[in-house]
């Protein structure tokens, strides 16, 4: 471990610990949500290290729940985890230098939180092992506070009694994540879209509902973007 690593991890997880505060309630929900779906504590553990991807366990919880194809659940997994496709491009450049296994570590520990903490700094420092420091110090705190959270919450759900339908905190905790995003029209269009379709045909066979109303939504907001792009134009 370099000097240059070790200060660029410093810097890294400065820059994101006031945001990591964020990861306790959510992971507290998804723990409790996990074990209201019906799964063991152990099953509840090991999705949780293994996916580490909280908006992908928390939509695809549901369809756990109501015993759908493993296909569709991988469908609906995919698509609420595209984003992650537009974060790789984008940091990629921070990781140049950098061996092969730790850009594999990088992915697996990349969320939402550190790519927006890191990127800016990562593509404007030359030097790889600092930049591997401040982008992995982040990420390793950022896994760690979810796993121990996770964790409490699914302990604590044995206490909690079933009729409180927890399960139900799930979606809550997707709407309080989902809501500040839009903050633009067409992020705005598409939630809106996305989430009146997917109400909309919600007794579709097979919670078909939920890709149309991804699909429905990916499109709209594609389609709103353009034609704002086209109306900025002299």
């Amino acid at each position: 471990m370099t000097s240059s690593f070790r200060t660029g991890a410093r810097e890294g997880f400065a820059a994101f610990l006031p945001l990591s505060v964020g990861l306790v309630p959510w992971a507290l929900v998804m723990g409790m949500a996990m074990i209201s779906t019906g799964f063991s504590p152990l099953q509840a553990m090991g999705m949780n290290v293994i996916v580490f991807a909280g908006t992908a366990q928390l939509g695809t919880l549901p369809l756990i729940a109501a015993e759908a194809p493993i296909w569709l659940i991988i469908m609906t997994a995919l698509a609420l985890n595209l984003r992650f496709v537009i974060f790789s491009a984008a940091i990629a450049p921070g990781f140049r230098g950098t061996r092969l296994a730790e850009r594999w570590l990088a992915g697996h520990l990349l969320t939402d939180g550190v790519f927006a903490v890191c990127l800016d700094k990562m593509l404007h420092n030359d030097d790889p092992r600092w930049r591997l420091g401040y982008f992995l110090a982040p990420a390793a705190w950022s896994w760690l506070l979810w796993q121990v959270f996770a964790l409490i919450g699914i302990l604590a759900a044995a206490y909690i009694p079933r009729q409180w339908s927890l399960e139900f905190m799930a979606n809550i905790a997707l709407i309080v994540l989902l809501v500040p995003m839009a903050r633009v029209r067409p992020m705005l269009i598409a939630a809106i879209i996305g989430g009146t379709s997917a109400t909309l045909l919600r007794n579709l066979p097979l919670r078909l509902g939920v890709i149309v109303g991804i699909c429905a939504g990916i499109a709209a907001g594609f389609a709103a973007e353009n034609i704002e792009h086209r109306n900025k134009q002299p």
